[in-house]
């Protein structure tokens, strides 16, 4: 399948999932408040502690009733096998920062799983079926992209040197630098690559998010106080 129609279908699909109603606030009344952040990241820039300590703040704030905030990351695989009835197994297909072009391919060319286009698409209606319902932070998996029309949507991304991030990843997983330093360039080659083949963008242009965080210079406290602010105020607040 080539680039050019698979980024033309995933546009296609995006597009006919939201509605105008639900994307687009009255005329000279932007949103007072958030209802969903994504985070796009470097591989060990600290995702999980911001997206974590995030959600705690903004719940602590939440209304009582109001559905909680939550986090999704690898439960949003979870989500995409429940919403769309796949198997268990199947959760070794959605990836996003390990497969190879290689493999792809073998694994499409043999029928080994459902093509890619399908998985993609499943999970896309997954993640905007997940902000309609609100209070949901998604890393990864080109949330950004997905939710782009939605000004509901708070996009970020997080970054880092190369040396912090793989101490980071050794201290974390418990493995050499050598082996941290790996992982990281893999992943990281792994989710650019996932941007660009399914969503024709690059994951590092900064016209794609609100907001770029470089975690080797701003603790995760700071950039934590600083996501509240945009979500109870909306980007747009003066």
């Amino acid at each position: 399948m080539s680039l050019g129609i698979e980024y033309d279908k995933c546009l296609s699909f995006i597009n006919c999932q939201i509605t105008p109603g639900q994307v687009r606030p009255r005329e000279g009344s932007p949103p007072k408040r958030l209802r969903a952040v994504t985070i796009s990241r470097e591989s060990g820039s600290g995702a999980h502690a911001i997206a974590t300590q995030l959600a705690t703040r903004l719940q602590a704030r939440e209304k009582r009733g109001r559905r909680p905030w939550t986090v999704f990351d690898k439960d949003l695989v979870t989500r995409v096998l429940e919403d769309h009835h796949f198997p268990a197994r199947m959760a070794e297909f959605i990836p996003e920062d390990r497969m190879s072009e290689l493999q792809d391919a073998v694994q499409e060319l043999f029928n080994l799983r459902p093509p890619s286009w399908t998985i993609i698409q499943h999970t896309s209606e997954t993640m905007l079926r997940l902000v309609e319902l609100g209070n949901v932070i998604l890393i990864g998996r080109a949330g950004n992209i997905v939710t782009q029309t939605n000004p509901e949507v708070l996009h970020i991304r997080l970054v880092g040197s190369e040396a912090t991030r793989t101490a980071r990843i050794a201290e974390a997983r418990q493995v050499s630098q050598r082996t941290a330093l790996q992982a990281l360039r893999r992943e990281d080659r792994g989710r650019a690559r996932y941007v660009r083949k399914y969503f024709g963008h690059d994951i590092q242009n900064p016209l794609l998010y609100h907001a770029t965080f470089n975690t080797d210079l701003v603790s995760t406290d700071s950039v934590v106080n600083l996501l509240e602010t945009l979500v109870e105020g909306g980007p747009h607040s003066e």
